[in-house]
């Protein structure tokens, strides 16, 4: 549990108003974790194969709570007392917390792995979009400063942070190609932003992202590429040559580098999703 982000609480349910489908067959999804939390009563609860056969069965009440019911698992609720008052809350990993709750594009994959190793401390979150990355860094314990110039994305990003009292982010409107932003961070991230911006601002832009970075900060950029072999047949205003953005980190220490090919979501005139090369790379300032 102490890795399990709570993403939804269902309403209080006694014995009129218990959901049919919950006594029925019912499984959680990938991802999804289940606490069932007995308030009053007791009920039975069993688990069930594919094929609706019981495999076990076992009886709860408000000294004896059910356990956390793991992903893709069936159930049904059974036999509940008169007096049954009961909640269920679903939980999941902090990566998929933006997209279970608000259903957001997953938090990006580099973000992510960069975090495993990556101490906690000041983010700047350059281009953040629906704040996808933002909301996942907070969460665990980042400070993170979001920009981006889209006003609907970051008005909807600071209803977020309103609702739900984050005191970890700011969310602020702001258009990169500026390139004119000031302080100190650990942490300066740009995925899948660069591609949208103009072309002649981005060696000013990264250079800021490296004047504005601590000593022994990170950065980290994934951004499309144009190459002989996947030419980029989509309108990006900018993309990477091979080998140019990790020419602008010569002397930074490598941590991550590649062209890999990847996938759009955009799909060309025969159905099939546009493939691209992407610059991805994690550096940190010596």
């Amino acid at each position: 549990m102490e890795n399990l982000f709570n993403y939804k609480m269902l309403p209080v349910w006694d014995v009129k108003n218990l959901p049919q489908v919950f006594c029925e067959k019912y499984h959680t999804q990938e991802g999804t974790w289940v606490q069932l939390h007995i308030i009053a009563g007791c009920l039975d609860l069993e688990i069930l194969t594919t094929q609706e056969e019981i495999k076990s069965r076992h009886h709860y009440d408000i000294l004896h709570q059910p356990p956390l019911i793991l992903p893709l698992h069936w159930y049904r609720i059974a036999n509940v007392s008169d007096d049954l008052q009961c909640q269920l809350a679903f939980y999941c990993q902090p990566e998929d917390y933006t997209y279970k709750k608000y259903q957001m594009t997953k938090t990006h994959s580099e973000v992510v792995s960069a975090c495993q190793f990556i101490p906690k401390g000041r983010v700047l979150d350059l281009g953040c979009g629906s704040g996808r990355n933002s909301l996942y860094l907070q969460l665990l314990g980042f400070d993170v400063n979001a920009v981006d110039k889209s006003e609907l994305s970051i008005n909807n990003l600071q209803q977020i942070i309103h609702n739900e009292n984050l005191n970890h982010i700011n969310a602020s409107l702001y258009d990169i190609n500026q390139a004119n932003l000031k302080g100190e961070y650990d942490f300066i991230l740009s995925t899948v932003v660069m591609m949208f911006l103009q072309p002649d601002k981005i060696p000013d832009i990264i250079h800021n992202m490296q004047a504005i970075t601590k000593l022994g900060g990170y950065n980290l950029i994934v951004c499309a590429m144009s190459t002989a072999d996947y030419p980029c047949s989509v309108g990006f205003s900018f993309t990477f040559k091979e080998q140019e953005l990790l020419n602008y980190y010569q002397d930074w220490e490598i941590l991550k580098y590649n062209e890999d090919i990847g996938q759009l979501h955009k799909t060309d005139i025969h159905g099939n999703r546009i493939k691209l090369r992407f610059a991805t790379l994690l550096a940190r300032k010596r």
